[in-house]
């Protein structure tokens, strides 16, 4: 049996603790005396087609440790997505290279990528162990309480938003924040973490488990405005009509698509733009302003929280762990107990893989613009330590003598 050689690889977007999961797998196979060698491939799965490894059983623990606490994916990643033929031909790589262990740290795709190659093992009757490492901003795997890189992507976006609502208090008007999010809301809705007091941002919350009616956002937006003299939101970027089509599409004049055919949501800056538009010609409110947080949240480097990057270590090492003495592929999930600890499970692939989790209705507000506290109770624990916290001024103020 080809128990000797372990390859890992990485795919989708990056995040901050992604090389956690990393040297977790390699750290944790060099210790076992069963493994000989810990590849890793270069760019996902692209890498393993393209038999472009390099060997992890040579590097030192030290500088392990330093890639460990690195953002962002050390091997490379691919946007590559797979079918039954590209499968197979990476089944034909692992094979070629006697590989007895097959790691991928990803999301949705990458956990159907490794169910495929799965199956082509099993057809081939060859003893290949394939498990799937969770990795995603967006939170979005189903029967997982949360994803690793979700956490510190949020505490960017709550502290990120805690910055601009301070900064909207400083010079009143509208902010409007673009989130990512193409199908779940959970990283929008990290926004309302930033919170402190009352009348702080973000005042708005829309994510795409909810139908976005332009008029009602107004409507909104306008009465936020009357009531704090401000008006700071939060929008996921795949927010849609209640036909499913993203509201980018049916205010934009011209669009861009992905490799996969979706149009480009994180690349642009078009719907910030636009909603900004919306508001400045339909309420005739001057100071408006807009971002696209885009990338910025899945790499942000000294913005990482050390829950994250405590779980993402040990999904790696639980992966290696259920290889090793387990006797089934399957997908790592992440579940919690008590009030915050956590406990790890090996899923059955096809539970998890190709499937989308989007925000529970416990989350989001009736109104369909905020959060509930359930939500609040839920990510507080992942944002880890150190969180910064803002405070005002005191109003004590001084009789005026002029103008009585």
């Amino acid at each position: 049996m080809a128990t000797g050689k372990v390859l890992v690889a990485q795919g989708g977007g990056p995040t901050a603790v992604i090389n956690q999961s990393l040297i977790g797998v390699t750290l944790e196979a060099r210790r076992f005396r069963d493994i000989g060698l810990v590849y890793g491939a270069r760019h996902g799965v692209r890498g393993i087609v393209d038999e472009d490894f390099i060997d992890l059983t040579q590097e030192t623990s030290h500088n392990l440790e330093m890639v460990a606490n690195t953002p962002s994916s050390a091997l490379g990643s691919t946007r590559d997505k797979p079918d039954v033929q590209y499968c197979q031909e990476i089944f034909k790589v692992l094979r070629a290279h006697e590989i007895g262990h097959f790691f991928y740290v990803g999301g949705n795709d990458s956990s159907d990528t490794v169910r495929i190659v799965s199956e082509e093992a099993k057809k081939a009757n060859y003893p290949l162990r394939c498990i799937h490492i969770p990795k995603t901003i967006d939170n979005d795997l189903v029967s997982n309480d949360h994803t690793p890189g979700f956490p510190s992507a949020a505490r960017f976006v709550a502290q990120a938003f805690a910055g601009v609502n301070l900064d909207n208090a400083s010079l009143p008007g509208i902010y409007v924040g673009i989130v990512m999010g193409r199908h779940a809301g959970f990283l929008t809705a990290a926004s309302a973490l930033g919170k402190k007091f009352a009348d702080d941002g973000p005042h708005l919350i829309y994510v795409p488990e909810r139908t976005f009616v332009l008029e009602n956002f107004l409507a909104d937006v306008k009465a936020t405005y009357e009531r704090f003299g401000r008006c700071v939101v939060a929008v996921s970027e795949g927010i849609h009509d209640a036909s499913g089509a993203p509201i980018a599409t049916l205010l934009a004049k011209e669009l861009e698509h992905d490799a996969h055919g979706n149009v480009q949501l994180s690349g642009s800056g078009a719907l910030a733009d636009l909603l900004c538009e919306e508001i400045k010609t339909k309420l005739k409110i001057k100071r408006v302003r807009g971002d696209t947080f885009g990338y910025l949240q899945r790499s942000f480097i000294g913005c990482v929280s050390d829950v994250d990057q405590r779980e993402a270590r040990e999904v790696g090492e639980k992966a290696v762990q259920f290889a090793m003495w387990g006797k089934r592929d399957g997908s790592v999930s992440i579940k919690r107990t008590g009030y915050y600890s956590v406990d790890y499970e090996l899923l059955p692939l096809d539970a998890v893989a190709g499937k989308t989790r989007t925000m529970e209705d416990e989350f989001i507000a009736e109104n369909g613009a905020d959060v509930t506290d359930a939500f609040r109770m839920y990510l507080r624990p992942l944002l880890g330590s150190g969180m910064p916290d803002a405070f005002r001024l005191r109003p004590n103020p001084v009789p005026k003598v002029m103008r009585k």
